[in-house]
Order: C-alpha cells, then structure tokens, then sequence
C-alpha cells in the first residue's frame, strides 16, 4: 500500500518517520485507527461491563452506554488516524480539503432514497423470507416517531465518527490502488477487524459467540459493498455515506425488534440474506465496479 504523491503535498519530510507516513499512508491509518480505539475502549473491556477487572461501570445515557463507553474510542480512532496521515502528507490545504468534504451535500436525490430506505426494506424482505412471514408485527406509533430523532443521532455520532475515517480517507486511497471489488473486501475486513474488541463488552450482546461474530462480519462486509456504490454514485459525498451507515444501525436496534417481536437465533440471519441479495444485484447491475469511474478527487470538486 505505497502512496502516490497526493495534490498540495506538504514540504518534503523532515524526518524517518514522516518519510514512512508517506510512503505507507494506509498501513499508517489503519495501525493508528485500531491502536487509538483498541486503547481507549481498554477500560471498557476491563470495567465491570466486560471483565469486571476495574471496579467501576459506564453511565448510561440515551442508547444504553455506548455514548460514555464506546463513542469515545470510535471518534478518537479513525478521526484522529485520517487527520493526522491527512496533515503529514498533504499538509494544510489537504486538511481544508478533508473538511471541505464534510459538508459536500451534493448528491442524486435517488442515491438519498437509497440511503434512508434500501437496507431497511432488504433487512425486512430478508428476514420475513427467512420466517415465512411468521411473528411478523406492524411497530406502533412510538417507534416510528423515535426512528427519525434516532437517525439523527447516529448520523452525528457513529456515522461522524467512522466515516471520514474509513470510507473518506481509506476507500477513496484503496479504489485508486486496486479494483473496486478487491478494495471494498479489503476496507470490509479490516472495518471488521476494528470492531472485534467490542465483542467483549456488552455491544456484542449477552451471549456473544462464534455465529454473533460471523453474523456481524457477513453484515459489515455487504453493508461494505453498499457503502462503496453509494460513496462512488453520490459524488463521494460523505454525509450521504454517513446516512446509509446510520441506516443500517438505526433499523437494527430502533425498529427490528419492534417489527419481529420474537426473533429467534435462526430469524436474526434474516438481515444477513435481505442485505447479502442487495448487495449481489449490486455487484452484478455495476459489472464489479460497483460505480467507481477512476475520476480523481480534483475532477470532482472541478465538476461540482
């Protein structure tokens, strides 16, 4: 994963390890993003929510304690791992650039529908597929009147914190290096890998075990492919991947339960077939580009 000179590069390096950060800005973001987060959900694996090492719990506060617990580690990590690669290879203007980007809004009003309403829809179609239709219950008025607050929420919280991150800095790099294909398995797999030590804590759920954990990854790595199609057809406009990831963890912990009441073990590989159906016909319609065109950032903002 060697880098390619990047436009408003800063000065030349001043010393090894800036020199490194360039050469190798991927595996730079990567060892940060996991370090940095890894590090600071420590305490939270130790506390008396995971080990019980550390006598003390995480407060809760709207969505249980991942605002106290896990936010923290998941702003710090690929925010703080993308600013910094972003400032030591492309200096200042590369930064107001990676700012800039935060706000690009602009985007086909149908990749916005397909952000708020595809996995939805696939996660329902999925696992009424999966239960023939079984325990199926329409939510009452209350939820629905929570999803939308609720969105909002996850967008300035998980989708803000990982995004910039992951598909900003680390997709955008990897599509120019590999094919579109080969660099959304790679971003999955490594997405999956950094989530891994929240499976000791009570994010993974109350009997985590080896199919929690590969229901997950088959989940992350096809939101994965979705993610890269809407980030390649919507102009690279980060608000509009942060909403398509919000999508999915919204409707999983607002509105599935409500929907599927007595979800069983066997129901909750529903998600897993309505998205995996989703994300093939993806693969297929774009011929494995999955829309990626080869334009470089600057022929966007020339074209905005």
């Amino acid at each position: 994963m060697t880098s390619t000179p990047a436009e408003g590069t800063a000065s030349e390096p001043r010393n090894r390890a800036q020199a490194l950060v360039r050469r190798y800005p991927l595996i730079t973001f990567f060892t940060l993003a996991n370090a940095i987060s890894w590090l600071a959900w420590t305490p939270y694996i130790l506390s008396l929510d995971g080990f019980g090492v550390l006598h003390f719990r995480y407060p809760d506060l709207l969505m249980g304690n991942q605002l106290t617990a896990i936010l923290p580690g998941a702003y710090l990590g690929p925010l703080t791992a993308a600013f910094t690669v972003t400032a030591i290879t492309e200096g200042r203007e590369g930064l107001r650039r990676w700012r800039r980007r935060l706000f690009q809004f602009r985007a086909g009003v149908v990749w916005y529908a397909f952000a708020l309403f595809a996995v939805p829809v696939a996660v329902l179609l999925g696992t009424l597929a999966a239960s023939d239709g079984e325990g199926f219950r329409v939510p009452s008025l209350t939820v629905l009147a929570l999803y939308v607050p609720m969105l909002v929420l996850q967008f300035f919280t998980t989708g803000l914190a990982e995004e910039p991150g992951w598909r900003d800095f680390a997709l955008s790099r990897l599509q120019q290096r590999h094919q579109p294909m080969v660099a959304t398995f790679v971003l999955g797999v490594l997405w999956i890998i950094w989530h891994l030590p929240l499976f000791l804590t009570p994010w993974g759920g109350p009997d985590v075990g080896a199919e929690t954990i590969v229901r997950f990854a088959a989940l992350a790595m096809e939101m994965s492919f979705l993610i890269t199609l809407v980030y390649n057809k919507g102009r690279q406009s980060l608000p509009l991947v942060m909403l398509l990831h919000c999508s999915i963890n919204n409707f999983q912990s607002v509105a599935f339960s409500e929907f599927f009441p007595d979800a069983g073990d066997d129901l909750l590989w529903g998600p897993v077939l309505g998205l995996g159906l989703l994300a093939l016909v993806v693969v297929v319609v774009t011929r494995g580009r999955l829309g990626y065109t080869g334009e470089t950032r600057a022929e966007v903002r020339a074209a905005a």
